[in-house]
């Protein structure tokens, strides 16, 4: 879907239009090159905008993961027709990128505060937010500005840790613990919600007694083995139903040979073909009204950096999937 021009949105291709495309390595840093703005009124007629939210004040671990949207804009290739499902999301879909969410380094709250607006003003513009991030405590701002449109969210949770805890060393607000406050606030349907991937050895039994008294549903690593990736999703599917659901994919999912750019790497996770199809196949599947990708912590320039390079192509697949719902006359 091709989007007008118009003074403040900015198309980095232009420079470039004789050709179709231009190099990953020129021009104005957006995402697969799609056009820019950070004027919540050229969000009219968008389907998907994406949005930086570079933060990582609340980790609890290795740092760095406030750099993770640009290096995934880095990382990433010129739009086309996926191979595998015949379907370019860039031509049927419109996409833009919304830009950084204007985070304060220091000030957590003040960030979560700019998260939640910018990823409010996609929603009010009825489009879908896709979110770069940042350490995973922004799942709280991106599913609250959500969920105050859609109410409670069905929630797809990729990740090596549950991030339900109550605290992480003695702090209620942490990368930790945004899964639990999410469901206590009431922007998480806990019966609509299914942890995909958890393994080692964190959190501890009070945790997960929380979790099984809410209802939430955790498929572990040991069992993606025992019922295969293609069974996985299809018992989330029939979890999570009919009604708005969001996306929250921890780039830790991923085993560390995969990715080792994060800041709590944990051995024997999912392969990336593994994650790149459950994600396409859900989005394909499912009413999907947000998604993130978060703490991908770069290690290298560009297409170098082999975990931002997953977290890019993880994306594409999300909007590949949008697209293929959107082509069945689904939304």
């Amino acid at each position: 879907m091709t989007l007008v021009a118009s003074a403040a949105m900015i198309d980095p291709l232009t420079r470039w239009a004789e050709y179709g495309e231009k190099p990953d390595f020129t021009g104005l840093l957006s995402f697969a090159g799609q056009r820019y703005t950070e004027d919540p009124d050229e969000l009219a007629g968008v389907d998907v905008a994406i949005v930086g939210a570079a933060t990582d004040d609340l980790v609890s671990d290795r740092p760095g993961t406030r750099f993770g949207p640009r290096a995934i804009r880095a990382a990433g290739c010129p739009p086309g027709r996926h191979l595998g499902a015949g379907i370019d999301a860039f031509t049927s879909l419109a996409i833009v990128d919304y830009g950084d969410a204007p985070v304060v380094p220091g000030d957590p709250l003040a960030s979560h505060e700019a998260i939640e607006r910018t990823v409010g003003e996609v929603v009010a513009a009825g489009a879908i937010p896709v979110i770069l991030g940042g350490d995973h405590s922004i799942a709280e701002p991106d599913i609250r500005a959500v969920a105050a449109k859609h109410g409670a969210v069905g929630l797809i949770h990729f990740d090596a840790h549950a991030d339900t805890a109550t605290e992480v060393y003695g702090v209620a607000r942490s990368h930790g613990t945004a899964m639990y406050r999410l469901v206590e606030q009431g922007a998480v349907d806990p019966a609509r919600y299914v942890q995909i991937g958890l393994r080692g050895y964190w959190p501890g039994e009070r945790e997960f007694t929380w979790q099984r008294e809410r209802g939430i549903t955790t498929l572990f690593m040991d069992d993606i083995r025992t019922l295969s990736i293609e069974e996985v999703v299809v018992r989330t599917v029939g979890i999570v139903g009919r009604g708005p659901v969001f996306l929250s994919i921890d780039i830790d999912v991923l085993d560390p040979s995969v990715a080792p750019g994060t800041g709590t790497p944990e051995p024997g996770g999912l392969g990336a073909a593994e994650l790149m199809w459950a994600v396409r196949t859900l989005a394909s599947q499912l009413q999907v009204v947000g998604a993130e990708l978060v703490e991908v912590v770069p290690t290298a320039i560009g297409s170098a950096d082999i975990t931002a390079l997953a977290g890019d192509r993880i994306v594409r697949e999300l909007l590949t999937g949008i697209a293929l719902r959107r082509e069945g006359g689904e939304r």
